[in-house]
Order: C-alpha cells, then structure tokens, then sequence
C-alpha cells in the first residue's frame, strides 16, 4: 500500500443517531494509530467503516487511493481482531492460522505452512499448533486470533480493544509483542482502546474520539502533551484530569481560591489577566511538597482508593474537587484533613471555552509513569 487508508468527512447516523460525525483522518502506510476514546466514542463504527461491514451516511473511505467506500469487505485487503476471542472450535491452532492463507488460495502447501509456523513462531504459539481452542489459556487464544490476522499479512489490519478480556499480567505482555511484531510492517495499523496508559506504552500516532467526533489526532507523545482542549485531557487522562477555575492578575498571580493563590512562573508567565480554567494531572499532586514553588492545597478527604501499591485520594477544598494518585497505601478517614501539593510547572491552561492556552514543557519521562 502505498498511500495508506483516508476516511474524508465521514459521517454515520443509524436510526437518527449520529455514531460518527464529520470525521477526516489520513493513515500513512506502515503507521500504527490508535484509536482512543471512552465507551461509544465511535471507536468500533469506525473501525467498521473501514473494514467494509459498515458503509457512511455520507463521506468517502479510500484505500491507496481508491474510493472503496461501497466494497464489501469481502473484496478488500483487511484483517479484523475483535475484543472476544474469535477462533473457530473446530480447527486447531494450526488451522485457525492457515484458515485465511487457505481461503485467498494463493500460496502453496509448502509456502503456506512456512508463514502459518513463522507467524506461530513470532507469538509464542509452536507448542500449542495441535490443540483447539478450547484447550487455551485466554491470552493463547488471543494470541491466536492475532496469529489469523497477521499470516493474512493485510494491507490493513483493525484491531478492536483485542486486550480488554485479559487480565492484568497477560494485557502487559501482549502489549510489548505487539509494539514488536508491528514495528517494521508495511501495513496500516489501527488500534482502538479506552484506556491512555495503553496508548502511551504502544506510541504511534493517536486519534481521540468523544461522541462520534475526532477532537484531536497527532503523533501520541504530541497529543499527551498538548491536549488542544480540555476534554481531549480528560480523554486521555485515567483518572480524569483535576480543572479548576482561576482568575489571573497581574497582582495575585494565579488564585483559585480565596486562601490559594501561586506568582506566575515559567510557561504560565506571558498569561493575560483574566479567567482561565487549570488542570494538572491526578499523579502530579502529591501528599508532601516536592520543591519549594509547590501549591499547597488544604483539603478534607472525601474517598479514598486502594489499587495495587497506589491510592487515588478523592478531596475538596471549597468548591475545589481535587484528585490525586499516589504511591503507597494510604488510609484516611471521611472528612480528615489533607494537604496536597501540585506544581504550577505541571499545570495546563485552557480558556473558559475550554482551548488550550498553554502547556507544560516537554518531559520525556512522561509516559514512563504509566498512569494515565
């Protein structure tokens, strides 16, 4: 493929309901783009759309060029991962993976079996060729769905949350094969998935959806840092991203309450007097203050979260609501008293309209977080 997948202005309505709206993207061969969006943000009609199960309201898909918007997806070069385990009971692994290479009738016994061993090789499936699915862990299964999809060797290849049934360790490591079995494919790639921390250990390029609407696509490291508006934050924020109301003057500084206020500094400095609306990310607030421009917020304790070796402590302070992620197990009471500490060079900076105003600077070690 040699000028990859363009969905230009695609728009879906089914039953009066807008699935998609208006949505132009452009995937470039060999690229690995992914999908991000909440519960019916559109992901899945998307992908539909793409594979040819689904056709738009209005609004062209073109495949290397050509209008494909009307063929089936019988007679296009797409390969499909679903988020259940999709294997026919019947075949064994072996077959499962050949069961497409058999279909297209294009390869020889002999070239046939060597890509349905090579693929079987590269997911770890050589011991388990005999067996049918029923005989599989979970994540053997997944794997060998993935191995069906990727011996067609499709010049597009969906794959819809193929993790979201495994559990916690198999998701992990599924994740890291898939960066490596993508990395030097010629095939466009497209991953959907609700969750940030996945897209950024996968990078790539993503594209986040909110109700059938594409609010902003880039490179994933570009959109992390610089969400353009603050629902593309939250979108891609686990937690959601804490925003709060702050007036700007030249004499206060920054004030988002009548007992916190912090002096403008580094990218908040050239900000015009005026309202604004701030958010800084759950696992920057802190229980102790990190350097000494800290914002101290006093706060009561509302709910608490235990997950794993993290706690998400749920707060207030006024009518400030405030979120922090952790590390340690941390108990305190309903109501008890809490300080938390965020520093204004972590914060973002929309408008009231909710643009982004400014960002903060570029940190690489970001993502190594994994939070969120």
């Amino acid at each position: 493929m040699k000028h990859g997948i363009e969905l230009d202005r695609i728009t879906r309505v089914v039953d009066g309901e807008v699935h998609l709206a208006d949505i132009s993207l452009k995937l470039e061969p060999g690229s690995f783009n992914i999908l991000l969006g909440r519960t019916r943000a559109g992901k899945t009609s998307l992908l539909r759309l793409m594979a040819g199960l689904d056709k738009p309201t209005s609004g062209k898909v073109r495949a290397d060029g050509a209008d494909v918007t009307r063929v089936d997806v019988r007679r296009r070069d797409v390969a499909m991962v679903y988020q259940q385990f999709v294997n026919y009971p019947s075949l064994t692994v072996y077959e499962n993976i050949a069961s497409p290479l058999r279909l297209a009738g294009k390869l020889g016994s002999r070239d046939l079996d060597r890509r349905v061993r090579d693929t079987a090789a590269a997911l770890r499936l050589e011991p388990y060729l005999d067996r049918l699915p029923a005989e599989l862990s979970g994540g053997q299964q997944q794997r060998t769905a993935m191995a069906r999809a990727l011996a067609k060797d499709a010049s597009l290849l969906l794959l819809d949350e193929p993790l979201a049934n495994l559990d916690y360790k198999l998701r992990e490591e599924l994740r890291t094969e898939i960066r490596q079995l993508f990395r030097d494919r010629p095939s466009v790639v497209v991953y959907a998935s609700t969750e940030p921390t996945e897209a950024l250990l996968l990078g790539g390029r993503t594209a986040v959806l909110h109700e059938g609407r594409l609010l902003q696509a880039g490179s994933t490291l570009e959109v992390y840092q610089a969400p353009a508006t603050e629902r593309v934050g939250q979108v891609f924020s686990d937690p959601q991203m804490n925003l709060w109301d702050a007036e700007v003057s030249p004499d206060a500084g920054a004030r988002l309450s009548p007992e916190v206020a912090f002096p403008l500094s580094g990218h908040l400095k050239g900000l015009a007097p005026g309202r604004y609306r701030l958010g800084a990310r759950a696992h920057h607030l802190r229980l102790a203050p990190g350097s000494p421009g800290d914002v101290r917020l006093p706060a009561h304790v509302e709910v608490e979260e235990v997950s794993g070796s993290e706690t998400l402590v749920h707060a207030a302070h006024g009518g400030l609501a405030l979120t922090a992620q952790v590390e340690g197990i941390h108990r305190h009471p309903y109501g008890a008293p809490v300080e938390l500490f965020v520093s204004p060079s972590r914060m973002f900076v929309f408008s009231p309209e909710g643009r982004l105003v400014a960002a903060p600077p570029f940190t690489p070690e970001e993502p190594a977080h994994g939070q969120d």
